[in-house]
């Protein structure tokens, strides 16, 4: 398949939209949740090392992304389920993470790309479960945009699509950031 036109301003612009959003998160809920603030941080980062000149190399932008995906998600989704009381699974979150981040080294790219969708999927899913039974719009909306950008990664053709694959999934993932900072945001004022 041909490449697109647009294929470099497209990969450019959705990290650039991905790295604001995640990182005016990171700002803004620094206060009330450090380990959301975490997440986000570490997505803005991730979204930075592939805009900054000499850090694009195809080794460090999948570091970036893969530490973003099994630390950075199970830190927003951690707080979100800490709040409603649920630490079980906010602690198995997170644990599942840590351990998937130790033992990325001996995954082959098969499997930390399988590891790393799942991921995404689980804290999607489990995040529009809290969302429901606390009626927080935002975190089902945040939560189904995360499992979007995860479904959409294992799509196998993407000439359905106008952008390359993965920058549609960036653009995705940025809107489930925004949608699941103000579920945040809407959580924090409910305990208020």
């Amino acid at each position: 398949m041909a490449p697109k036109p647009w294929g470099e301003w497209s990969m450019a612009l959705s990290h650039l939209a991905l790295g604001v959003v995640s990182l005016h998160a990171a700002v803004s809920t620094a206060q009330a949740s450090r380990g959301a603030a975490a997440g986000f941080l570490l997505q803005a980062l991730a979204a930075a090392t592939m805009l900054a000149p000499g850090l694009d190399t195809d080794e460090d932008g999948l570091a970036g992304a893969w530490v973003a995906t099994v630390i950075g998600l199970p830190l927003l989704a951690f707080d979100f389920h800490w709040v409603n009381g649920d630490h079980s699974s906010a602690n198995l979150l997170l644990g599942g993470g840590m351990v998937l981040a130790v033992a990325g080294d001996h995954l082959g790219v098969e499997g930390r790309s399988v590891a790393g969708q799942a991921v995404v999927l689980v804290v999607a899913v489990t995040i529009v479960i809290v969302a429901v039974f606390t009626t927080n719009t935002y975190g089902m909306w945040g939560g189904l945009m995360l499992g979007a950008a995860g479904l959409l990664g294992r799509l196998e053709e993407d000439r359905l699509l106008l952008l390359p694959k993965e920058d549609v999934c960036r653009w995705v993932l940025a809107a489930g950031s925004w949608a699941y900072h103000r579920a945040l945001h809407t959580q924090r004022l409910q305990w208020e």
